[in-house]
């Protein structure tokens, strides 16, 4: 054997194995179940059909999801991807939460007979949510929202939301979810409102009808919607008929904290008035969120809104405030076409194992708005540099921020509110 042979020999010998690419997926480490009460931890597991040690791979959350709304059992499912270690990526905590609705067990009074589930009815069958949003230049608005499950079929719920505050509104909602077929969820419902629109200091009064459908398919949603409604804001006071459709691309699995994920929606609407010709109007928004290293995200997003002719007052779209230009007042621009744009640095200071979590953000906004017939070339772009402080605990998301309006100053912007 030549030198060079024993070389390469006692080198296969010695180095360390090459690591496959595929050893490196994600495993489930551990799985946790909330919510049950009468259902078993073990029992939920099993319907899930998901097991320690098995793959995590991108169809777990659906599947995993499919197979318990299958059972029958549950009125609400949610599952949730968790990281289970900090020093090890790949380990991953499935969180499935459940809801079995009112129920109580049944105790026999004769010996070796086993207890018995039972479904409440009638009025405890009520649900109750608070409600609670908060954004600069709106104010605050609470409430809480009632809901009664089971009136139109086991997937159906009739609610009504009221609140006070920044959004004065009472409505009745009625919705059905199904589990297969070409509609996934249809909703019909009804409500009054008034809102204070920011840039023309005027109070918006809506009354407002309408039926919505909808089709589910993983991160896809379709919809469309047609709807009536009556406007009253300053002298203006008419009728509307609008529709719709709009669809809805969205791969977060934590929409409160998203990371290496994107949401895209875009919808249209015809908007039909008691005189003169129809309007159509657009809205593109995109967002992408990608880890940069540690628990660092980079958020991009990009939002258009344009008619296809000048709206009235209450129609037009609002620049400025929390939601689209930060560093400028809510509604601080208006227009029939709006364009903008954001860039932000996300970092959490909290354990990615923490149930409330608690970051700091630092974002450039940029955008403009104008009439129906101007260009985006000819228009000044406002921007809005500046940073943030946000917190999220269970379904509540509160952030402040400070930004410098170019030509404008420094504005302290805020918003949030509950997410379920």
């Amino acid at each position: 054997m030549t030198a060079v042979a024993a070389a390469v020999l006692a080198w296969a010998l010695i180095a360390p194995p090459v690591q496959n690419p595929a050893d490196l997926a994600e495993v489930i480490a551990e799985i946790r179940v909330h919510g049950n009460h009468v259902t078993p931890d073990e029992e939920v597991i099993r319907i899930a059909g998901v097991a320690k040690n098995d793959p995590f791979r991108d169809t777990t959350i659906a599947l995993v999801r499919e197979r318990l709304k299958a059972a029958n059992l549950f009125q609400t499912i949610e599952v949730l991807k968790r990281h289970a270690s900090i020093e090890d990526p790949t380990q991953i905590m499935l969180v499935i939460v459940v809801n079995e609705g009112p129920v109580r067990i049944d105790f026999p009074d004769a010996p070796g007979e086993m207890p018995r589930v039972v479904r409440r009815r009638g009025v405890r069958n009520l649900m109750f949510m608070p409600i609670f949003d908060a954004e600069d230049g709106y104010g605050v608005t609470f409430g809480a929202r009632v809901a009664y499950l089971g009136l139109a079929g086991g997937r159906s719920r009739l609610s009504m939301p009221l609140t006070w505050g920044g959004l004065k509104r009472a409505g009745v909602e009625l919705e059905r979810t199904f589990d297969r077929g070409p509609v996934s969820r249809l909703e019909v419902g009804g409500a009054i409102q008034r809102r204070r629109n920011p840039a023309y200091e005027e109070n918006d009064d809506r009354r407002r009808a309408w039926a919505r459908a909808e089709r589910a398919q993983g991160p896809l949603r379709l919809a469309g919607t047609v709807a009536w409604q009556h406007v009253g804001f300053g002298p203006i006071d008419e009728d509307l008929r609008t529709v719709g459709a709009d669809v809805a691309f969205d791969t977060r699995l934590d929409p409160a904290l998203p990371r290496n994920a994107v949401f895209a929606a875009a919808s249209w609407e015809r908007v039909f008035f008691e005189a003169g010709d129809p309007i159509d109007r657009t809205r593109i928004d995109a967002r992408g969120y990608l880890g940069v290293g540690g628990q660092l995200v980079l958020v991009v997003r990009a939002l258009r809104e344009e008619a296809s002719a000048p709206q009235p007052l209450y129609l037009r779209s609002l620049l400025g405030g929390w939601s689209n230009l930060r560093g400028f007042k809510a509604g601080a621009f208006t227009g029939d076409t709006l364009v903008a744009g954001s860039v932000e640095l996300r970092l959490p200071l909290s354990s990615p194992l923490s149930i409330g979590k608690l970051g700091v953000s630092a974002f450039v906004d940029t955008g403009a708005a104008y009439d129906t017939g101007q260009r985006l070339r000819d228009q000044t772009m406002r921007t809005g540099i500046g940073g943030s402080v946000w917190i999220t605990l269970a379904a509540l998301k509160m952030s402040l921020g400070v930004a410098h309006g170019r030509g404008s100053g420094t504005r302290v912007n805020f918003g949030g509110g509950l997410t379920f």
